[in-house]
């Protein structure tokens, strides 16, 4: 696993924690800070997915063309 894709991960685990922490409190910004945290640490986890699909394509063309 990438250092980016960890950080992503975790930053998924904070927002969600933030997310509930605020409905459980009633706490209608906090909640939305969560769930906004969490869906952007996502699109940052798919990001590295990518880029981590597109290197392997890569490479395994520079494999054949050897």
């Amino acid at each position: 696993m990438s250092e980016e894709k960890l950080k992503a991960k975790l930053d998924q685990a904070a927002g969600s924690l933030k997310e509930k922490v605020g409905k459980v409190t009633g706490d209608k910004k906090l909640e939305a800070e969560g769930f906004v945290d969490k869906t952007i640490a996502k699109g940052k986890e798919l990001a590295d997915d990518a880029k981590e699909t597109v290197e392997g394509v890569v490479d395994s063309i520079k494999d054949k063309l050897k």
